[in-house]
């Protein structure tokens, strides 16, 4: 599992992080805590950058579970990361909406301004690549994801754009590259082209027309 990965030798959740996942365990029933093994792993990485063995072996220690049960929820996920990933963490989604509406060029376009391959990372650990499938974020395809942010309609030029806003520091917001409203359609909206109302609805006590 470790691979050739320099594993920490030990791992606990700081203050903030531990305050977090006891608010996330109490959640659970007497006797279902186990139930939170996701979102504790998701914490462990959060706070650590990754998964590393010793973090899955605190949480399994947490919620009083087998480690090997928790082994085998972080290596099912592809969501886990157990091995060191870039600052910006790019995840290319590949499948059939994505790749029909030019993710060839998204991928292309990582490759040229970072000068990696998919499951590889930059020298200076700036940014890591991979190979996704589906975001559901179908609609609005092809998609990048840059750790939790989705980028939408996005072509090569457009990648290069965002990667070297990324180089310098800089976060673009989130969303379409193309200002797309929500899902409408890439030509704009048909109907319902205004989000705003001519009057205020109804309320339940003044009845409906």
């Amino acid at each position: 599992m470790s691979g050739d990965v320099s594993q920490p030798a030990s791992f606990a959740f700081n203050a903030e992080y531990l305050a977090k996942a006891d608010q996330i365990i109490a959640r659970y029933p007497e006797g279902r805590q186990q139930s939170a093994v996701l979102p504790l792993l998701d914490l462990a990485q959060r706070q650590h950058g990754w998964l590393p063995r010793a973090a899955m072996d605190h949480v399994a220690a947490k919620l009083r579970m087998a480690p090997i049960r928790v082994y085998e929820v972080a290596t099912f996920y592809t969501m886990f990361n157990l091995r060191p990933v870039g600052r910006y963490f790019l995840q290319a989604c590949t499948t059939t909406p994505c790749w029909l509406r030019g993710s060839d060029a998204v991928v292309g376009a990582c490759r040229k301004v970072l000068g990696i391959g998919v499951g590889e990372s930059t020298p200076d650990g700036l940014f890591s690549l991979v190979e996704v499938e589906c975001l559901g974020a179908c609609v609005n395809a092809p998609i990048l994801q840059v750790n939790d942010d989705f980028y939408e309609d996005l072509d090569g030029p457009a990648t290069e754009r965002l990667l070297q806003s990324l180089q310098r520091g800089e976060v673009p917001p989130m969303g379409s590259v193309t200002g797309r409203q929500a899902s409408a359609p890439a030509g704009g909206p048909t109907t319902l082209a205004s989000l705003s109302f001519d009057r205020a609805p109804k309320t339940a006590a003044e009845g409906a027309e």
